[in-house]
């Protein structure tokens, strides 16, 4: 990645930066990455792997201990705070524990105020908040009118949001809310950029493995001699039985746990963070088989 000066229009930071998402749409712009923070090893494994540059800014775990003298300063922020303490999955997991959620969570709730403090002393001329479409709702809409008075009355950011369906770009139903700020008075909403309709948005055919042979490089990884996506990533008899019981016991209970089924027409719900554990909640079918998870490429694909 060519770090040239002379074609640097401004300098942003990545907060929460997963595996560099957000990042890739403001380096495309002529941006320049000057710090990023990451607490979760895996993802900081991949985010580097995706982005050859850490001799040319900062990378940091645990934004909770960076102090704000040692960020550098910056035109842009970017933050994609953590989600789990206001999705309604999240929510619903943290009852069942009997663990609180929404800004009373003090292992991840409270993150946005780091994000606050650092917008208070760098004073950006601008930031991009991204979260969970229930944060609107959470604890009856009193979060986001927390966060709201933060960023608007507190710091005295001009502030826009809106809550966009991934599914117009990507085959999966993904509805996260997205918060533009400005330091200064601006004709910008983010609520009329135009996006592309979701009911037009390409479907999964897209993204799965073409199992017809034609498959080259890392991608034939996940696959058999003949391009067939490989037996491990097929459910056994024993796991796709539960996964049916279970389903069919929270059916007739009216609740709506369980796994989706897919094909290459459909497009898949929420590709979650513990996909990677058993990839329950959405299998693909397969025709005289057990159904199967995606591969890492097809969720790579799908994000």
């Amino acid at each position: 990645m060519d770090f040239n000066t002379s074609e640097i229009s401004f300098r942003f930071i990545d907060l929460f930066a997963g595996i560099g998402g957000m990042r890739r749409g403001f380096d495309a712009l002529g941006g320049r990455c000057v710090f990023t923070s990451e607490w979760d090893r895996f993802a900081c494994q991949t985010y580097l792997a995706n982005f050859h540059d850490t001799n040319v800014h900062v990378m940091a775990g645990d934004i909770t201990k960076v102090k704000t003298t040692d960020i550098p300063e910056h035109d842009l922020l970017l933050a994609g705070f953590p989600c789990q303490p206001f999705s309604i999955a999240g929510i619903s997991k943290k009852n069942a524990l009997g663990r609180p959620h929404g800004f009373r969570c003090k292992a991840q709730g409270t993150l946005f105020f780091d994000v606050a403090r650092i917008i208070e002393y760098h004073r950006p001329k601008a930031f991009l908040l991204e979260n969970v479409k229930n944060l609107v709702n959470h604890a009856k809409g009193n979060t986001f009118n927390v966060i709201k008075e933060t960023l608007e009355t507190e710091l005295g950011y001009h502030i826009s949001w809106r809550v966009i369906d991934a599914k117009g770009l990507v085959p999966q139903h993904r509805e996260r809310i997205f918060i533009a700020g400005f330091r200064e008075p601006t004709d910008f909403s983010i609520a009329e950029v135009q996006v592309p309709d979701p009911s037009e948005g390409p479907r999964l055919e897209t993204i799965l493995h073409p199992e017809d042979g034609s498959e080259e490089g890392s991608d034939m990884h996940y696959t058999d001699q003949n391009g067939r996506v490989s037996n491990k990533y097929t459910l056994s008899d024993a796991l796709w039985k539960y996964l049916q019981v279970y389903a069919e016991k929270h059916r007739r209970k009216g609740n709506g746990f369980g796994f989706g089924l897919v094909g290459p027409e459909n497009v898949a719900r929420t590709l979650s963070a513990r996909y990677y554990k058993d990839g329950s909640e959405i299998l693909v079918k397969q025709s005289g088989r057990n159904p199967r998870r995606f591969t890492p490429r097809e969720c790579s694909s799908l994000m």
